[in-house]
């Protein structure tokens, strides 16, 4: 009997280096200064965060490119 193939599960949560590629940037960067105002779920050494975080983060951050 083959096994069915099953659909990919979506991610709620992101590792550090997940987080710092979702948002196009380099890690050290996103530590430096995304990740000290985000919420990060703890579970042993394990650190991640919640993708619904890194678009808040993204839409309170965001200006008009002429603005700058």
């Amino acid at each position: 009997m083959k096994a069915q193939p099953t659909a990919p599960v979506p991610r709620i949560t992101l590792t550090i280096e997940e987080s710092a590629a979702a948002m196009g940037m380099s890690v050290s960067h996103f530590r430096r200064h995304v990740l000290p105002e985000l919420k990060v779920i703890y579970s042993g050494s394990c650190r991640v965060v919640e993708v619904l975080e890194l678009e808040q983060w993204a839409a309170r951050n965001a200006t008009l490119a002429g603005g700058e």
